[in-house]
């Protein structure tokens, strides 16, 4: 039976009840809404659909499964869209500037449509990398009722008996260059890596986000499984859209599901899983959304004592497809459930607690993608947190599929001003084994926008050369990034941080195990190349929405998040 809702403290009650709303109301008829449909609660149907890239292509399709869910339990459904901006279309150029603030972008407009048309409740739909997080702050910001649904992967391509994805074609830029990949075989991999709609097939950034938005709670177990082409993901629409109008019935809102406790849930999937070291970035900005401190550091002081045990690319063997085939997301829960490193009493998107749904989850680990928890890859998880003199304020390095022997490394300093001058020397081989790679001015303010770094680090895997260099920097890294490749460091070039006092010849050490990142210089050596520091390096944009981030943008560490947050919130959307 459809429950009936009181309205009279719902937010749509202001633009469909009383005398005073006629002319609101007037509206809503002309777009073919009942009297009784009018009355309902108003459920805001968010999508990152666009034409930019397959991660987005079936959001469109799938919230019209979310609607028929809304309106099974007696909602009504609003669909509107927001941007997106996709990492794999914008890398390697000026675009990867956007990126970033795309995130920030996503949430403000989801905020403010909420927020003008008073919708009472959200279902967010989104398929690439920054469109993820973005959604789920909206949803935390706001604080009202809120089921996330990820649009799902793509398919892995199949070329001469194996798998292939994206991350083969960056990496087979590289072999070309090299001189080691033809012509027609680069073209023959470019038109098979990706074989229909879905976001990039392995435990790269989307994916992650999608295990995160599984662990935190914000969507249904196992709705972020099924690849994109599957129409078998319409039942996690409908189900989902049924779900928000059971959180609005019970006044489930965002920030009862996202604590202390579901963050740190999330951050043990991003450390088992190997996950993306964006995750890093976002994880603190989604908890600044709720007024919780949860920085770099904490992050990488769970994944330190949570073991790897998930073999996905690009620190494995497979793609998230397979995943799916062997139980998913619930199933790497029911791992760590068994090491006790999992907060079962977190609500969920469900009404229910963690804990009451893993209980009804029958798969086991397989041994081939998801090993046994007890049995892992590694005792320690796939991301590691550093620290030291060349960041105080922290960094970040994948070391999922490293052995120890390579999670330690020792150079000197091979300095680039910018991504497109590293990018140059390494086509030019312009650089030497045991080099540490420096690109600086990449930072979320100095980039300005904390670009990817794929193209260089796929070059240089594509090199062969993967093993035999480090790279450093204040951006970011891709999630499908191999090699030795720390980011995230802390302060950035243009806020002062040390690595904008780095030379060529420097000696920089870079420890894995004990957490480390340092340079051999002395505090006395680096405040005398203080003394003589010209300041931030200027950029080309001075007006516009990246200026605008650039300005607002705060440290990686706490998330590169652009405005105060819930601690300074003096009022709750949904009481008003």
């Amino acid at each position: 039976m459809t429950p009936i809702f009181d309205k009279s403290r719902l937010p749509s009650r202001h633009v469909t009840e009383g005398p005073t709303r006629a002319p609101q109301r007037s509206y809503f008829y002309a777009m073919g809404l009942t009297e009784e449909e009018i009355h309902r609660p108003w459920i805001g149907v968010a999508t990152c659909w666009n034409e930019a890239a397959p991660c987005n292509i079936t959001l469109n399709r799938q919230a019209q499964a979310v609607k028929v869910g809304v309106k099974e339990a007696g909602g009504t459904p609003r669909e509107f869209t927001t941007i997106t901006v996709t990492d794999g279309i914008a890398m390697g150029h000026e675009g990867m500037r956007s990126s970033l603030a795309s995130r920030d972008a996503i949430a403000d407009t989801v905020e403010l449509t909420m927020r003008g048309h008073c919708y009472d409740a959200l279902v967010g739909l989104a398929g690439c990398d920054k469109s993820l997080p973005g959604m789920m702050m909206a949803m935390v910001r706001l604080n009202v009722p809120s089921v996330f649904i990820y649009g799902g992967s793509i398919l892995p391509g199949r070329l001469n008996g194996q798998d292939v994805t994206v991350q083969d074609v960056f990496e087979a830029v590289g072999k070309h260059q090299a001189g080691t990949l033809s012509d027609a075989e680069l073209a023959i991999l470019e038109r098979v890596a990706c074989p229909g709609a879905g976001a990039c097939g392995a435990q790269y950034t989307a994916n992650t986000m999608a295990c995160v938005s599984e662990a935190m709670g914000l969507a249904l177990l196992n709705s972020s499984g099924a690849p994109a082409p599957y129409e078998s993901r319409d039942h996690y629409g409908r189900t989902s859209g049924q779900a928000v109008m059971r959180l609005i019935e019970t006044n489930i809102r965002a920030r009862d599901i996202v604590t202390r406790k579901s963050l740190e849930n999330a951050a043990r999937v991003v450390a088992c899983t190997g996950g993306s070291t964006n995750a890093a970035l976002h994880l603190p900005a989604i908890a600044h959304e709720a007024g919780i401190d949860f920085d770099l550091f904490d992050i990488t002081d769970i994944m330190r004592d949570t073991p790897w045990f998930f073999d996905l690319r690009p620190g494995g063997r497979y793609v998230a497809k397979d995943l799916f085939e062997v139980g998913g997301v619930p199933v790497v829960l029911k791992e760590l459930r068994k090491l006790g490193l999992l907060h079962e009493d977190c609500i969920t998107a469900s009404a229910r607690t963690l804990g009451e749904e893993l209980d009804e989850i029958r798969g086991e680990a397989d041994g081939r993608v998801i090993y046994p928890a007890a049995t892992p890859l590694t005792q320690t998880g796939g991301v590691v947190g550093l620290r030291g003199n060349l960041a105080p304020d922290g960094a970040i390095v994948k070391v999922a599929g490293m052995s120890p022997e390579e999670q330690v490394f020792t150079g000197p300093a091979r300095v680039f001003e910018c991504k497109e001058d590293a990018f140059e020397a390494v086509r030019k081989r312009a650089y030497e084994a045991g080099d540490v790679i420096v690109i600086r001015n990449e930072g979320p303010a100095g980039g300005p926008g904390m670009r990817e770094m794929l193209a260089t680090t796929a070059a240089i895997s594509g090199q062969g050369m993967g093993k035999k260099v480090a790279l450093i920097t204040d951006g970011r890294f891709s999630g499908a990034t191999r090699g030795f490749c720390v980011g995230h460091v802390g302060p950035e070039a243009a806020h002062g941080g040390p690595i904008a006092l780095v030379r060529d010849g420097d000696l920089i050490t870079i420890d894995a195990i004990s957490g480390e990142l340092s340079v051999a210089l002395s505090q006395d050596d680096l405040a005398t190349r203080r003394t003589s520091w010209s300041g931030p390096r200027p950029t080309q944009y001075a007006t516009g929405a990246i200026w605008k981030f650039a300005c607002l943008v705060g440290g990686a560490r706490w998330g590169a998040v652009t405005h105060p947050g819930a601690k300074a919130e003096k009022h709750v959307y949904m009481d008003l």
